[in-house]
């Protein structure tokens, strides 16, 4: 069976954690294909969390069993003159809202490095 897991994002730049408005935000599967795109709105979040199907609760409750008790997907977000953010691996459980924070800087402050993109990889948990 299968269960719903949500993604939820929050986009802003600085220490101060200034909200970014339009910060186009794609989910996608591990080998590239689209599951939602979306943008941020003026708090710097996406207006509703993208809902994502995932393994049932079940699947973490037996030890040993060989399945995931979540789903991996993979998160890009860019916004004009702002660096862009990869994150691999990000994982989503049932019945359960996986913020992921984007710390986006901007351009200005690293012109050397106008065409690089910071990425994160998550790895599995020994779950």
């Amino acid at each position: 069976m299968s269960a719903t897991g949500y993604i939820q994002v929050h986009a802003y730049t600085s220490n101060a954690q200034i909200p970014l408005k339009d910060v186009a935000v794609a989910i996608t599967e591990p080998t590239g294909s689209a599951i939602a795109l979306r943008l941020t709105d003026r708090s710097g979040q996406l207006p509703q969390p993208v809902s994502i199907t995932v393994p049932d609760l079940s699947a973490g409750q037996t030890p040993n069993t060989g399945v995931q008790p979540f789903r991996t997907v993979d998160l890009y977000a860019r916004l004009e003159n702002y660096e862009e953010i990869e994150v691999k691996g990000l994982q989503v459980f049932p019945n359960t809202v996986t913020t992921q924070n984007l710390e986006l800087i901007p351009l200005s402050e690293l012109p050397e490095y106008w065409n690089q993109v910071e990425l994160f990889n998550t790895p599995a948990q020994n779950l």
